[in-house]
């Protein structure tokens, strides 16, 4: 089934998403000399990331000057700040993966109008795999249409996830939430690449998906993609309005509904009571002996 035609806005999107993947797949042929430099421990930006994030941010702003940008390397320095259309960009989610080599990795690009995603592509350059939604017309994969998985039964699910990485990510909390939900699933997968992670989700590749600590422009296409496809996004309490919250649970509706049981007690908006009986769990990995500690102190 082929998509229907694509909205103008999601078309110059799809340009701007293809042109950022030449450049990635160029750089890929030789990452060794690709220059990495660090935001943060375990934070890694390359040139590549600045290069593909330049080529969106142009054909965007050649076709809508009046719209505004805010992009992961960038902020919001780009277009015209204070606009009702505002580009939500990741120009190369899964950083650390292209680095090595490791082919998971892709370009996210949302249009978000008066604070709602209308648009959205996420673009696998190694795989050539085109995924974009536009508000009530369904979402798509290289112009076939998609829909998330029909399993009903969490034993017999795939989850992806993603891990904690930076000093200061509470790793015992996540620690909990991973045990709880692979015990009680098929398997757990850590792809590395968040927005891809939910593009495949709304594909049905996996049934469902959490992290903690992502920013908008890592969920802000997938999360379009995800509930155009009959899906359900939010935060680990079920809260669709999650955007800006730093936790995400997404999957089929069922599926959605079994993770956010699980996790709710993990959120950062959990009561009171649940956070109280959290505490009390013993923690399962001393903090002191975890990698960069020494900055973890005040968690």
């Amino acid at each position: 089934m082929s998509s229907p035609n694509l909205h103008p806005m999601l078309n110059v999107a799809v340009k701007a998403a293809r042109a950022a993947g030449a450049i990635i797949n160029r750089a890929a042929l030789d990452v060794e000399a690709v220059r990495i430099s660090q935001k943060q421990v375990n934070d890694f930006v390359t040139e590549v990331d600045h290069a593909s994030e330049a080529v969106i941010i142009e054909t965007l702003l050649t076709a809508y000057p009046h719209h505004a940008i805010w992009a992961e390397e960038s902020g919001k320095t780009h277009g015209a700040q204070g606009s009702d259309f505002v580009w939500i960009i990741d120009p190369l989610d899964g950083t650390t993966n292209f680095i090595h080599g490791f082919p998971v990795y892709c370009v996210s690009i949302a249009l978000a109008v008066k604070g709602k995603v209308e648009q959205a592509v996420i673009y696998d350059p190694s795989r050539n795999d085109l995924f974009t939604a536009t508000r009530g017309r369904g979402a798509y994969m290289n112009e076939r249409r998609i829909r998330v998985s029909k399993r009903i039964d969490l034993r017999q699910c795939l989850i992806s996830t993603g891990f904690p990485f930076r000093p200061g990510d509470n790793f015992n909390n996540y620690l909990r939430m991973m045990s709880d939900v692979m015990q009680r699933t098929a398997g757990l997968r850590r792809p590395g690449a968040a927005a891809l992670d939910l593009a495949y989700v709304a594909a049905g590749f996996t049934d469902g998906f959490f992290e903690t600590g992502l920013s908008p422009w890592d969920v802000a296409a997938g999360s379009l993609l995800v509930t155009e496809a009959g899906g359900l996004i939010g935060n680990f309490t079920g809260d669709a309005d999650f955007l800006e919250q730093k936790e995400c649970v997404a999957g089929n509706p069922k599926i959605y509904g079994q993770l956010v049981a699980i996790l709710g007690k993990y959120s950062r908006f959990a009561s009171a009571g649940e956070k109280a009986a959290l505490r009390q769990t013993p923690e399962l990995v001393p903090p002191e002996t975890l990698p960069g500690a020494e900055v973890q102190s005040g968690e």
